[in-house]
């Protein structure tokens, strides 16, 4: 119902004025009128005159339009909780003080029936925000948004939280919006700003696949929030019941970072689950394991070893490629200076792969002294390894020779995978006549190529008493990007000691430089258990990319919910020859049921090289499926994406966040002890009440452009009846 009426915001000294220039006005205009005698034109434009001169004086004394406005439906209050993760913390206390959950401490809160009073003027709305599938996380914006915006008579909102927001933009826009359509924001904040002391597995890095009989070294990481450092041990239970543990010191109040090894006895799909033993002062007993899944399939490597002459590295390598059951290796022997390639037996191919089908079935191959020129590699070839390394992932292993034959490859299209910068003045490298050794770096030390022993006190001493070598690669230093594993224990220059086993990424695939040529020499008094392991454990950390990559692969290789996952896939016919096609479609189907097509798009023509790109929305196993086409077959693979942990238990409570929300909206913050006098303020700011609405016609731009009109009008008159 609206009641409307005039009124004039005058005074004394405004009346006075007006009444005197209305009298002067009239006065002025009779004489003009006597003037002409009376003539009717100019008596109605001194009629118009008066009347503009009156409607000025009218606006003088400042008039309103006054509505009076009484509400016909009742206003609403909306009820906020927070239902995310991080209210399970138990901190909490009630009157018998008895330990509750923050949850259960709000529940009177979100208990309609708390609310029976201000029901009776206004209609309450209890609303649980950030529950079900969201509880990963707290966005008190988004929740006080769809308040505003979803109650358009809202009159006051009441939050109850712990104020750990960690999703979506500041609370304090919202409260801001809030504060303009003059809604106070009531809040009632939770839970302890201490942190609880707890002892917290954060991640269990377990790789997609591995190898049967291989030890796999698995990181994991914990946190802890208690005041000393103590001893745990950690425990890794796989589904076969095998069982592995590590001992290791969890540092006070922040993370620590360790590995724990485990070794696959057979091949097949495990679930690999890692606990951390409780703590007598924990008070959190759901965060102390993680599970993650595991693929071991079956083993056959393929390694094509590329070399110029046989020379007794390239031999002992031979043999010990050719004895592991799991690989099947090729040998491509140029023999420079002779009429024929290859060797005696079958390890031996008589020419290079021909075609991209032959030569991509390769996962690793070794590079030995051997470079671009008559007899050995064309520059054709070096292109085709390089299109193997970094788009079918396979590893490359790069091992010069004193006859310096891969100072050539520096220029060819190899050359921007090497990891390491040779010195183009010493192609034969430095050789002496007393051997030196390796000295690891502190990425060696923990690196599984370079474990020769169980523990890394013991694989440190292996490799101080390993036989020396007698020759090295002039290598300057290890390009951006590469990680040296291990250095020349003397040799140096302005960039530091000299890198000889070097590691790089180049594209989806590896690379590996071994800047010498003496590892044979590692079988002395041992025969063949540090030079056939080291080796073996090359082949197959190189492998594992293109192995998990066989048709269609992913990065990164454990992603986590929102995370960007990329997706690769090369794409060759039964002819050897890659798809025309410009792109390709994968379907994708989510662990919820939920179907979605994603484009891959042709990024290399040579190899019929697709990637594109998805973000994962929910925990779990995503099927992968790329449709067969003409003259190809079927790609399929699981993406097992982890469950990205933004809301935690145990995290202190952040009422200063609500304290800052009721502070800008001109609400109030209450604690729970104080319940009964939020009830009654909200109602009494929820009652009905009439609102008045006033209009200023004295300031109004339509009366503003009225006068102008009339003025227009006026002027116009007097020249028509030649006044001016």
């Amino acid at each position: 119902m609206i009641d409307s009426g005039f009124s004039f915001q005058w005074n004394s000294l405004f009346l006075v004025v007006s009444i005197l220039v209305l009298v002067v006005t009239c006065g002025l205009a009779w004489i003009a009128c006597a003037r002409s005698r009376f003539r009717s034109s100019v008596v109605w434009i001194e009629l118009f005159r008066v009347l503009l001169v009156a409607l000025a004086v009218l606006l003088l004394n400042q008039p309103e339009m006054i509505y009076q406005i009484d509400p016909t439906r009742r206003p609403t209050v909306v009820v906020l909780g927070d239902d995310s993760l991080s209210m399970d913390t138990t901190d909490t206390g009630d009157e018998l003080n008895l330990m509750r959950t923050r949850r259960e401490s709000i529940g009177h809160v979100m208990d309609e029936r708390t609310w029976a009073a201000v029901q009776q003027d206004a209609d309450v709305i209890v609303m649980p925000f950030a529950s079900g599938a969201k509880n990963d996380r707290t966005d008190i914006d988004a929740a006080l948004s769809s308040a505003i915006d979803g109650y358009p008579h809202l009159r006051a909102v009441v939050l109850a939280s712990d104020g750990d927001w960690n999703a979506g933009a500041t609370p304090v826009e919202a409260a801001t919006q809030f504060r303009m359509q003059q809604i106070p924001i009531f809040t009632i904040p939770v839970g302890s700003q201490e942190r609880l002391p707890d002892v917290e597995l954060l991640s269990f890095d377990v790789p997609a696949l591995g190898v049967a009989n291989k030890t796999l070294r698995i990181p994991f990481a914990v946190e802890s929030s208690l005041a000393q450092d103590h001893r745990a041990i950690a425990k890794l239970t796989a589904s076969d019941g095998t069982e592995a543990t590590r001992e290791f010191t969890i540092h006070a109040m922040g993370q620590t970072s360790e590995t724990i090894l485990w070794k696959p006895q057979q091949t097949g799909e495990f679930q690999l689950t890692l606990s951390i033993p409780m703590h007598a002062s924990e008070r959190i007993t759901s965060n102390n394991e993680l599970s993650m899944p595991i693929s071991i399939p079956e083993e056959q490597l393929k390694v094509l070893v590329i070399e110029s002459r046989p020379r007794w590295e390239y031999r002992y390598l031979r043999n010990a490629l050719s004895r592991d059951p799991g690989i099947e290796v090729s040998c491509l022997l140029f023999h420079p200076g002779l009429s024929k390639t290859g060797g005696g037996n079958r390890d031996y191919i008589a020419s290079f792969p021909s075609d991209l089908a032959e030569l991509s079935q390769y996962d690793v191959v070794f590079l030995g002294d051997v470079g671009v020129g008559e007899d050995q590699l064309s520059e054709e070839q070096c292109r085709l390894l390089k299109g193997l390394v970094e788009q079918q992932a396979s590893g490359l292993v790069v091992i010069p020779g004193i006859a310096g034959h891969m100072m050539s490859l520096v220029d060819s299209p190899l050359g921007d995978l090497l990891p390491v910068t040779l010195d183009e003045s010493q192609p034969t490298g430095w050789g002496a006549r007393t051997p030196s050794h390796f000295a690891l770096t502190e990425a060696g030390r923990h690196s599984l190529l370079t474990k020769l022993a169980d523990d890394d006190d013991s694989n440190a001493r292996v490799w101080a008493g390993l036989p020396g070598f007698q020759w090295y690669a002039a290598v300057v230093r290890a390009t951006a990007g590469a990680e040296v594993l291990a250095v020349h224990e003397d040799a140096s220059n302005q960039y530091g000691r000299t890198p000889l086993i070097v590691t790089r990424s180049a594209g989806a695939g590896k690379v590996l430089f071994m800047g010498t040529d003496g590892a044979w020499r590692w079988r002395r008094g041992v025969e063949d258990l540090y030079h056939y392991r080291f080796w073996g454990q090359v082949v197959r950390w190189m492998a594992y990319q293109h192995r998990m990559s066989k048709g269609l692969f992913y990065s990164p290789e454990q992603p986590r919910v929102n995370q960007r996952v990329t997706l690769s896939a090369n794409r060759l016919g039964d002819d050897g020859n890659p798809l025309a096609a410009r792109e390709v479609s994968v379907r994708i189907v989510a662990p919820s049921g939920q179907v979605q097509n994603v484009l891959l798009e042709n990024i290399d023509d040579t190899w019929g090289a697709y990637a594109g790109a998805f973000t994962p929305s929910e925990a779990g196993d995503y099927q992968v499926t790329m449709p067969s086409e003409a003259g190809d077959s079927p790609f399929e693979t699981t993406i097992h994406v982890q469950h990205a942990k933004v809301e935690r238990i145990g995290k202190p409570a952040r009422p200063e966040v609500l304290a800052e929300i009721a502070r800008i909206s001109r609400g109030e913050m209450f604690s729970l002890k104080q319940l009964d006098s939020l009830q009654n303020a909200v109602a009494a700011i929820s009652v009905p009440t009439s609102q008045t609405r006033r209009v200023q016609l004295w300031s109004h731009p339509l009366v503003a452009i009225l006068m102008i009109s009339l003025l227009g009008l006026f002027w116009i008159a007097r020249k028509r009846v030649g006044l001016m």
